[in-house]
This record gives structure tokens, sequence and C-alpha cells, in this order.
């Protein structure tokens, strides 16, 4: 299981190295907890993790999140781009925003797809990923004050709230 958020590195051929995922102040599984319940403050439905570390280099963990209208989703998404964003990560991209149907949210180890009913069910990205493990909801729900308290401690402005 990889914690780090720094990957391997790759060559580009003059003996340099060049980091393929940058550092940041929180480890992946910490950043996927907070993503997932930022999604459920927002009344995100079927919020799950997915441990896909072993079975892909895309990222460490999925966080997949249902919302039941392209409102909800935007709110969802703001929510986790604001609560990731406390703890020093700044998405590599986010698509699918202006939608609302499907967003997808890429912080490089972990990877966010908010989607409405009808695309979740059509997709079905838990059943593509069959072979990921499932992370505990327990686990991630209890551990939202530690890393809660992790992003206070890691940004002084929000120190005091």
């Amino acid at each position: 299981m990889r914690k780090s958020v720094k990957a391997a590195s790759i060559g580009n051929g003059g003996g340099e190295q060049k980091s393929r995922r940058t550092a940041t102040r929180i480890d992946s599984r910490k950043a996927a907890f907070v993503a997932a319940n930022a999604a459920e403050a927002k009344k995100g439905h079927g919020t799950l993790i997915l441990e896909v570390g072993q079975v892909t280099v895309l990222a460490d963990y999925f966080v997949i999140a249902g919302g039941d209208t392209s409102t909800q989703v935007r709110a969802m998404v703001d929510a986790i781009d604001e609560a990731l964003s406390r703890l020093g990560m700044q998405p590599r991209s986010i698509e699918g925003k202006k939608e609302g149907r499907w967003v997808l949210m890429d912080y490089e180890t972990i990877i966010v797809h908010i989607l409405q009913e009808k695309e979740r069910n059509y997709y079905k990205l838990e059943q593509f990923w069959n072979h990921a493990l499932i992370v505990d909801r327990k686990e991630w729900l209890e551990d939202v004050s530690g890393a809660t308290e992790t992003a206070r401690r890691g940004n002084p402005s929000t120190a005091n709230k």
C-alpha cells in the first residue's frame, strides 16, 4: 500500500530525474478521507473510497460520491476542493463541473468522482474497479476529526475555526 504522495521518478534521458507526483503535506489516505467527508457534509450519497494503488498507476485512492442535482454536485466539488486546498493540495484538473452530471477531480494521488444517479448507474465505476479494496466507511468517518485537525495545524488561518 502506498501512503506516500511521492511516486517513482521518471528519467528524461539526461540523467536528471523528474517526479511524476508532487509532494504534499498530507498522505493520500488522509486526503481521500477528507474528500469523502466533505462530500458527505454536502449530503452526498453512496460515498465510498476505493484503494486502487495496487491495481493502477492512476492514483492511490478513488473517492466516489453521488449527488441528486447538478447544483448539489457542484456544491460537493467546491466543498471537496476547499477541504483539500486547506491541506495544501491543488487539483491538476477538474472536469465536468459546468455540466454537473459527472465531475472528475484529479489530485494526482486521489481522484474524486461525483456523479448524478443516472450517470453512476450507467457507468458503474464501483463494478469497473471491483478488484480494488473498499475502505470501510467506519474507518474514514471515524478519522475525520484527526484529518481535520491535521488540516488546521497545516494552515494557521483555519486554526480558530
